[in-house]
């Protein structure tokens, strides 16, 4: 089956405005086995839609667009390929209803615009919008004058905000794609590894995962701020198999570098440990800014396990709220090991923590220094144990400095709490 998304929209192409359609879509529709062929993004003019539509319909079973189904006059998606299509564009009462209803529930009068997103191309299926006005629509193109043996289409129009697309898909076109197209069995896993950088890890697991590849696995290497992603991907009656083998090869090569499965994050590995062992974490950071805190706090959960964080930027903070000497700081710089030692500690003692991490570092672009160059790092963990400190090198921009400083102290905690 060949799938095909046109994604509409001129903020699009003036990068105002994040395409998000193509990974949703893209993810929704491989799991439900059918994978995306090709995708487009387009400005709001007719012969640009017009254009776009028709080259997909000539060669895809199923297209779908995105956006240009509102009220407003960059709205045009609908009247286009009803005008492509040869088709009557006819009011739909239930629409209108729906509509209606939408501004009396909220007590505001229905705006005259929204009159045009009552207008359906005749013998298109309507799918009402829970979330908002537009409409969505699917017509099935039979016979399609596009393809050369005119095979039939069906295509899928969308309203723009992910806010209605992505229910609206969930409840009414995964229903309609798997009513008119047979199931095909395809198989994904992404296994994320870190600590390993993407070269490398295409050399560790390469050869041998290449039996399966002639099997018909495929596999790709996606690098991410302090991780790298290795995903396999099968089609047909073997595809199971062939891609659980694969994982099973795939982990042993990596062992506990390989920290979650598809769409997990370290954060939610690190939380779901600690909750597990019932031990707290509490931290120190600097350089980092508080983007450790931040990623903990974004899982549900985290409240049972984190107990606090202080961001001491300035050195006067990390004597003030961590306790670290003024001695060690004139001694040895605010990047240092034992600086790091001390905040760790001080951290775990403030908090009254099971672990404390504690991160301090060069993030630049300048501030280095011969023996400390930009992107040098200290990282200290405290426990029962005692303290250990890591150097490591992060020599990359502000931001991804962070991140990848980020995920190296959630790593060590996560291995931390394993052992």
């Amino acid at each position: 089956m060949n799938v095909e998304i046109v994604n509409t929209g001129s903020e699009l192409m003036l990068g105002r405005v994040l395409n998000t359609h193509q990974q949703w879509l893209c993810r929704r529709l491989a799991d439900l086995g059918h994978v995306v062929t090709r995708q487009v993004a387009i400005a709001d003019t007719g012969s640009e839609i017009q254009t776009a539509v028709r080259e997909a319909l000539s060669r895809a079973d199923l297209v779908i667009t995105t956006g240009g189904l509102g009220p407003t006059s960059d709205d045009i998606t609908r009247e286009l390929i009803a005008e492509m299509l040869g088709k009557k564009l006819i009011k739909n009462l239930d629409v209108l209803a729906h509509i209606e209803n939408f501004f009396a529930k909220r007590g505001r009068p229905r705006p005259q615009k929204t009159d045009v997103e009552t207008m359906v191309p005749e013998g298109a299926l309507v799918f009402l919008n829970p979330t908002g006005t537009a409409p969505g629509l699917a017509i099935r193109v039979e016979p399609n004058l596009f393809r050369a043996d005119k095979t039939p289409s069906w295509l899928v129009m969308l309203p723009g905000p992910p806010r209605e697309l992505r229910p609206m898909f969930d409840v009414s076109i995964a229903p309609l794609v798997k009513r008119e197209f047979a199931d095909e069995i395809f198989v994904c896993r992404t296994l994320r590894t870190t600590g390993i950088g993407e070269s490398r890890v295409q050399e560790m697991v390469a050869d041998e995962l290449q039996p399966l590849v002639q099997r018909g696995m495929e596999i790709g290497y996606c690098a991410r701020p302090g991780a790298v992603d290795v995903r396999l991907t099968a089609s047909g009656a073997e595809a199971v198999s062939v891609v659980q083998a694969g994982e099973a090869i795939t982990q042993k090569v990596f062992g506990a570098n390989v920290f979650g499965y598809d769409d997990d994050e370290i954060e939610q590995i690190v939380v779901r440990l600690f909750v597990e062992k019932k031990k707290t974490i509490a931290l120190a950071e600097s350089c980092t800014g508080g983007n450790i805190a931040h990623r903990l706090t974004n899982v549900p959960g985290a409240s049972g396990i984190f107990l606090g964080s202080v961001v001491t930027y300035a050195d006067s903070a990390k004597k003030k709220f961590l306790g670290v000497k003024p001695e060690t700081l004139a001694a040895h710089g605010a990047v240092s090991e034992p600086v790091a030692r001390e905040m760790a500690l001080g951290a775990r003692a403030k908090f009254g923590s099971d672990f404390a991490i504690a991160v301090t570092g060069i993030a630049g672009p300048s501030g280095g220094t011969p023996d400390k160059p930009v992107g040098t790092v200290f990282i200290a963990l405290a426990s029962a144990l005692g303290v250990e400190v890591r150097r490591m090198q992060n020599t990359w921009d502000r931001e991804t400095f962070k991140q990848v400083t980020a995920q190296q102290a959630l790593d060590w905690l996560r291995l931390a709490v394993s052992a």
